[in-house]
């Protein structure tokens, strides 16, 4: 159900349905994208940089980035428009994270795996250790 809601970026009361801003706010972000899209296109332009496409359209950087990563900018067309890692701020051309934080992540989760299973076989002996019947001749033989 549609709800009513205040836009983020002009704080005007609008009615939250399929969008979160509103309809004015909606209209201007498509505007700017049509300005990106059209300054890219142009055959001089296809090679221009994050930077040269900000000041090019005077759009805002993370507007650009929002554009890239909602699917509407596919950078197979312009080789050298990049955007930051969302952990370290590499400069990526796919995915969220660089392949750095990628594999410090992955690694992170092996740790914990083994970890975990280090937890689990010392759970084990301890248990095991419990279960075994023992006189007191053999704790003393084995000290």
């Amino acid at each position: 159900m549609a709800d009513l809601a205040n836009c983020p970026n002009c704080d005007k009361l609008f009615v939250k349905a399929l969008r979160s801003v509103c309809d004015g706010c909606a209209r201007e972000v498509e505007e700017k994208y049509q300005q990106v899209y059209t300054f890219i296109r142009k055959r001089g332009n296809r090679q221009a940089t994050m930077d040269e496409v900000h000041e090019g359209t005077g759009v805002e950087k993370d507007l650009i980035i929002r554009f890239i990563r909602e699917g509407r900018l596919h950078l197979s067309q312009f080789p050298n428009l990049t955007y930051p890692c969302e952990k370290c701020g590499n400069q990526i051309r796919e995915g969220r994270i660089c392949a750095g934080c990628r594999g410090e992540i992955q690694s992170d989760l092996q740790a914990g795996d083994r970890q975990q299973a280090f937890e689990g076989r010392k759970k084990e002996r301890e248990s095991a250790r419990y279960k075994t019947y023992s006189t007191l001749d053999e704790r003393v033989k084995r000290k």
